[in-house]
């Protein structure tokens, strides 16, 4: 599975794993932090990372990015300050929309695990919705296109509320070990029901499509979303640490938020190409993995 940020109490996400979550992504389950009982506090203190003073609402007090505590009404300059990453596409679209889904369930009075509730309602009713189209999709009787937009939406938009909690958590100081690890769990949910749909749109457009394809696609993708998982304190690490555009690129195949773009559009204009989506990223994420226990063998030696 491609690397996802890590959103969760939150600390939680994933800090990126060479796709630069998750990990949508979000909770990291190594020392998750997030209490969702936010107590109000009205206060006026000195301006947040967006240079804007904020003005006071819930939750004044708690650690801002900078380390400073946040007296007022943080803005979604504020919650994007603190995202985990994820990589290119996703810090420049996901990030970003669900620093703005923060501000709204922070004027709401919603807690991180409420927005992480919907990305896990959201995320698995589009993938049952795909699921049970497959077989309508392929045989003509439903149109590929609906569903296909369905998926895309629905997918980003479930990952943008995976991105949200944690950005929300940290910026307003709603922070448990449960929390970490209920984010943890949704995404898992949520990843698996992505795979399921994934799949069974392969089997009903290519009938002859091997089972241990499918098994290994599974695996591979869920395997990824392990060591995105590990990929917190001092097991932190990166095989490839360079920063430049055309590196963030290459790692796109490894952007969560990109992934799933790349399959809601296979779904809308060609679903019956969904099998070489499985077997890509089934060599992708293998191979991902392979490079991985590669690495960690050689620093494991080293030490």
């Amino acid at each position: 599975m491609p690397s996802r940020p890590s959103e969760s109490g939150h600390g939680a996400g994933h800090p990126p794993v060479e796709g630069g979550r998750p990990p949508t992504a979000r909770s990291a389950p190594v020392n998750p932090t997030r209490i969702d009982n936010p107590a109000p506090s009205p206060a006026t203190g000195p301006p947040g990372p967006s240079g804007r003073p904020f003005t006071g609402t819930p939750n004044a007090g708690s650690p801002g990015p900078s380390g400073k505590p946040f007296t007022g009404t943080p803005t979604a300059a504020d919650y994007y300050a603190v995202n985990r990453g994820g990589g290119l596409f996703s810090e420049a679209i996901s990030q970003r929309i669900g620093a703005r889904i923060a501000v709204s369930a922070h004027k709401r009075r919603l807690t991180p695990t409420v927005l992480t509730i919907l990305n896990l309602g959201l995320g698995c009713l589009t993938s049952f919705i795909v699921i049970a189209a497959a077989g309508p999709v392929a045989d003509g009787r439903v149109w590929a296109a609906p569903i296909g937009l369905l998926a895309l939406i629905g997918w980003q938009m479930a990952y943008a509320f995976d991105c949200s909690d944690g950005q929300l958590a940290r910026v307003t100081g709603q922070s448990s070990p449960a929390g970490g690890r209920l984010d943890v769990l949704c995404d898992v949910a949520v990843q698996a029901s992505l795979v399921a749909a994934l799949s069974a749109t392969a089997a009903a457009q290519e009938p002859d499509t091997p089972a241990w394809l499918l098994a290994a696609f599974a695996a591979t993708w869920m395997v990824n979303l392990v060591t995105s998982v590990m990929q917190t304190g001092s097991q932190a690490a990166s095989m490839v640490t360079g920063r430049s555009l055309p590196i963030r690129a290459a790692k796109l195949v490894r952007d969560y938020g990109a992934v799933i773009a790349l399959a809601g559009v296979v779904l809308t204009v060609a679903p019956q190409f969904a099998v070489w989506f499985v077997a890509l990223f089934t060599l992708i994420n293998g191979g991902f993995l392979a490079a991985s226990i590669a690495f960690a063998g050689r620093e494991s030696l080293k030490a």
